[in-house]
């Protein structure tokens, strides 16, 4: 999928989302701690928002950041195959954190991303309670990861996996000199 496309899409995925709330630009605005100039902007596909903002964007509208990529395919699908030609990939313009959505079916109860990461970059993402629990397994494909919450840090190798839930702050590094990759599986209810 060609990145103008796709930013086309998460334009029209985020005014969609912003408009079932039944929220103004400002009012989404005072509730992401974002300004109402740059949602306007990525909702008119002409800026790539970073991760951060689009955490804090999915944050305020409930959802955890891979729910606002679900359903970005240019031709919505009912078939339970995803072609990877037609897989959702959007890049963080500050770090080069590339997300790829694998999820076929946009209200599968099973949400997949594969993350690739470049060496010695970070994205923080704040503390920004959502208004269902998420859960998350991360599993290291390859490269390594330094992951940090406010309750702990872990040095994820090749292999590792980790569970938490996507309810608080986290850091992700990765320390290495290659880019890493993972895949994260989310589900929605689960408890810690």
């Amino acid at each position: 999928m060609e990145t103008t496309d796709f930013q086309q899409l998460l334009a029209a995925r985020l005014r969609q989302l912003r408009e079932q709330q039944g929220w103004s630009l400002e009012a989404l605005a005072e509730l992401a701690g974002v300004s109402r100039s740059n949602i306007s902007s990525i909702e008119r596909g002409q800026s790539s928002p970073t991760a951060t903002v689009l955490d804090r964007l999915a944050t305020a509208l409930g959802i955890p950041l891979a729910s606002l990529f679900a359903g970005l395919q240019s031709t919505p699908s009912e078939s339970p195959c995803y072609r990877h030609d037609e897989q959702a990939v959007w890049v963080d313009p500050a770090s080069g954190y590339q997300r790829r959505r694998l999820t076929a079916l946009q209200g599968a109860p099973l949400q997949m991303v594969e993350v690739t990461f470049p060496a010695g970059q970070r994205v923080r993402y704040e503390p920004l309670p959502l208004a269902a629990h998420w859960h998350q397994q991360i599993w290291m494909l390859a490269g390594e990861m330094q992951i940090a919450t406010a309750e702990a840090n872990w040095h994820l190798l090749t292999g590792d996996c980790l569970c938490m839930g996507i309810d608080g702050g986290t850091e992700f590094f990765n320390p290495g000199a290659v880019p890493a990759r993972y895949l994260v599986a989310l589900v929605r209810g689960c408890g810690h």
